[in-house]
């Protein structure tokens, strides 16, 4: 072999083994960012989370983007989407084996396409790219809601739900605001390294004026939090008595749950409230089916029992209960709905039926394109709901209230809609038991703090198994149950209605806006790209 032979092997052997070495570092990137990221919410080590770490926790990401070449990047996008979602919601595991990888995958999906738009505004715009991903970013966490896959766990504005004086700018820009000012220093920190270590000290000098902007943007936003407390020391006062039970409803033990119900809301109504409020189906066999039909004769007395317990209580009551029907169409078919009764004055007088389902497992829309799905989730003993229409607000104790389920109150939207129709309180009946997990259970809290904000109105949860709490307008936490305890909570709900909040009124138009500014900077950026290739001579 000659000498220029062996000079060629011993360069290619370096080429390769400096690849392998970037790949590596790139992986050991991606699994911090991931971790980082799943840390900075309510999580496995901490039930409260880490929220300072969410403003860090995807500067690896965007020193991977800016490293990697366009074949890496989809691939990068596929390993950090499920790498952090496997992390970020492990105790999906606990639901079914399947929903762990399911989950994770979607994301994967969703970040194989993100990274490449992040990739893109990297190279369109070499200088200020990272104010561009930012937005990219925002209107990715936007769109992920959306649908029949929306999802709204893990947007990264849920992070700070205890950092009070910055997430009240939500009733300006809903949770996609705070996901702005949280993002952006990962953004910012991430292009620092554009012209290496170095130089770090010149890429601060030649960016300083937008982190400055930056801080002044943030220092405003707490400002604004502070001065825009709402007072609520002259509101009236909604005393509610949140039961939590602690008993699986789908493990048919429902004699014990009705003793255990009964039992826990004769002591809360010793201390006088103006409601008592059952949590999602905690009474499950269905109320009116089972009254007007009799099929099952154990069900009917069991419900008998139930009503002859509230004929003798002078408060109402709120119920979490599968509300099904008979319709004829082709054929007679029991349609379930998962729904909330109101029992006052001697009945059932209202009843709100829930909106947005889980996908895949309370509804699955698409039997006729994937059959083979539908049967699989039906074989797997899926409980199918169908949809309710109509945004009931209810009336009791001289209180208007809607009653988002579970699943919908991670959903801006649908609680703006309620308070738009007339909702005074919002209260949110959750069965977040079937986790076994606090951090599961703490997550979706977070997210009802968000609720309680950006619409400025309180925020009751009776869940069955945690976490039951009572969130005031400015989403301090009032009062809490332990998780996965038998226990009551009786608490003075502050009814404030005194102002209508700009998020009320315009609703998500800050994610909105997001997915147009990014659409338009990436195809301003490419037409320039290209324009300016086709004046360049030859």
């Amino acid at each position: 072999m000659s000498a220029v032979e062996e000079r060629v092997i011993e360069t290619d052997s370096k080429v390769g083994e400096a690849s392998i070495k970037s790949v590596i570092i790139d992986i050991a990137l991606l699994l911090l960012s991931a971790i980082l990221f799943a840390l900075s919410f309510p999580n496995f080590l901490s039930r409260w989370g880490w929220f300072p770490l969410a403003y860090i926790s995807l500067f690896p990401v965007f020193v991977v983007v800016h490293r990697s070449g366009w074949y890496r990047i989809v691939v990068y996008g596929l390993l950090y989407g499920f790498l952090s979602y496997s992390l970020f919601n492990f105790w999906l595991l606990k639901f079914h084996p399947l929903a762990i990888i399911i989950v994770p995958v979607i994301y994967a999906i969703y970040f194989l396409l993100l990274f490449p738009l992040l990739k893109l505004a990297d190279s369109l715009f070499p200088r200020y790219g990272y104010l561009i991903q930012a937005v990219i970013w925002v209107g990715y966490e936007y769109l992920k809601t959306r649908g029949f896959l929306g999802y709204s766990y893990g947007v990264i504005g849920y992070s700070q739900y205890l950092f009070l004086p910055l997430i009240r700018v939500s009733d300006l820009t809903g949770v996609w605001g705070i996901s702005f000012l949280v993002i952006f220093p990962s953004c910012w920190l991430g292009n620092t390294i554009k012209k290496g270590r170095r130089q770090l000290n010149l890429f601060f000098k030649e960016h300083r004026t937008e982190l400055f902007a930056y801080s002044a943007l943030f220092l405003a936003a707490v400002i604004y939090g502070i001065v825009s407390t709402a007072d609520l020391s002259g509101a009236k006062k909604w005393r509610v008595a949140l039961i939590q039970h602690n008993v699986d409803p789908w493990k048919h033990d429902y004699d014990e749950s009705l003793d255990i119900l009964i039992r826990l809301s004769e002591e809360a109504v010793k201390k006088y409230p103006h409601i008592v409020i059952w949590s999602e189906t905690a009474f499950v066999p269905s109320i009116a089916f089972h009254t007007r039909y009799r099929a099952n004769h154990q069900y009917y007395r069991l419900i008998e029992r139930l009503k002859e317990f509230l004929g003798r209580q002078d408060v109402p009551y709120l119920i979490g209960n599968d509300d099904a029907e008979l319709k004829r169409v082709g054929g007679v078919e029991r349609i379930d709905y998962n729904a909330a009764l109101l029992y006052m004055d001697g009945g059932f007088v209202q009843r709100y039926r829930k909106m947005h389902l889980v996908p895949f497992t309370e509804y699955f829309p698409y039997e006729d394109i994937f059959p083979g799905i539908y049967r699989w989730l039906k074989n797997a003993d899926t409980h199918f709901w169908e949809k309710g229409e109509d945004p009931t607000v209810f009336e009791a104790g001289g209180v208007k209230f809607s009653t988002p389920i579970c699943f919908e109150d991670t959903f801006g939207y649908i609680s703006r809609k309620f308070v738009l129709n007339g909702a005074q309180v919002i209260v949110n009946l959750t069965n977040d038991s079937w986790s076994k997990s606090v951090a599961a259970e703490m997550q979706h809290m977070a997210m009802s703090v968000l609720r309680a904000v950006e619409n400025r109105r309180s925020v009751v949860r009776s869940t069955n198994g945690g976490i039951t709490c009572t969130i005031d307008p400015n989403g301090k936490i009032e009062a809490m149950i332990d998780p996965f305890i038998q226990s009551y909570l009786v608490a003075d709900v502050p009814v404030y209605e005194e102002e209508t909040t700009l998020y009320t009124l315009w609703g998500d138009w800050f994610g909105i806006t997001s997915v147009l500014l990014a659409v338009m900077a990436l195809n301003a950026g490419l037409v320039y790209r290209i324009t300016r290739r086709k004046k360049i001579p030859g």
